[in-house]
Formats: structure tokens, sequence, C-alpha cells
């Protein structure tokens, strides 16, 4: 199975899930989103993956967030969560492990074990 890791390494839960991944031997590949941010289309195959509602995937207590004046109630629809996070990547939730057919996020990072 192919793994990609969406990561950030100067946050710890994020260095904690490679960490992880990697001491189980997981094949993944590393993306620093920040860096290479996700197009809308990766979020929505992303989110169509996600077991939980499309607002985990956002860092709602971000400064960024509260400066958008984001509608809580918009936060439901997939679409809008996948323009929004592919606009403001910094408010994506991580860490996030992808395969072709589910999505994780990593909180707390031992969440991963559901995947691999």
């Amino acid at each position: 199975m192919n793994y990609t890791l969406y990561h950030n390494p100067r946050c710890s839960k994020s260095r904690q899930a490679k960490k992880i991944l990697e001491e189980n031997n997981i094949n993944f590949e590393t993306v620093l989103y920040l860096n290479s941010p996700l197009t809308e289309k990766e979020l929505m195959n992303a989110l169509d993956n996600l077991a939980s509602k499309p607002i985990f995937l956002v860092r709602t207590k971000e400064k960024e967030f509260k400066e958008l004046k984001v509608n809580l109630e918009l936060l439901s629809e997939k679409r809008f969560v996948a323009e929004l996070l592919a606009k403001h990547p910094k408010l994506m939730e991580r860490p996030l492990l992808t395969s072709t057919n589910k999505t994780i996020i990593g909180r707390p990072p031992e969440k991963f074990s559901e995947l691999i």
C-alpha cells in the first residue's frame, strides 16, 4: 500500500507520527505541505476518504482562521473545506496520513495504527 504523510516538521505531533511510521517500517512519502500545498482535487480525495466530518481537517483555533471570519456552518461542506485549505494550507490539521482509500488525522499520532 502507498502512504503519504502530510507533515510539518515544526509540529511535535507530526514528528511523533513520522517516528511511529518509521519504527513500524512503513514505507511512505513525506510531503511538506506548507512548501507544497495540496490542490483542491487532492484535498477532496483526502476528505472523501476521511471517516470524520470535514471540519476536523481545519485548524479552527489558528489566528489566520479567526481573521478570515469563516462561517462555521460552511465547514461541513467538503468542497468549501478543500477550497479553504488549498488557499490557506497552514489551516490544515496535521499530521495527515493518506492511502488510496483512507485518510487519518494523526491526533493523537497513535491513530495511524488504524491504517497500518
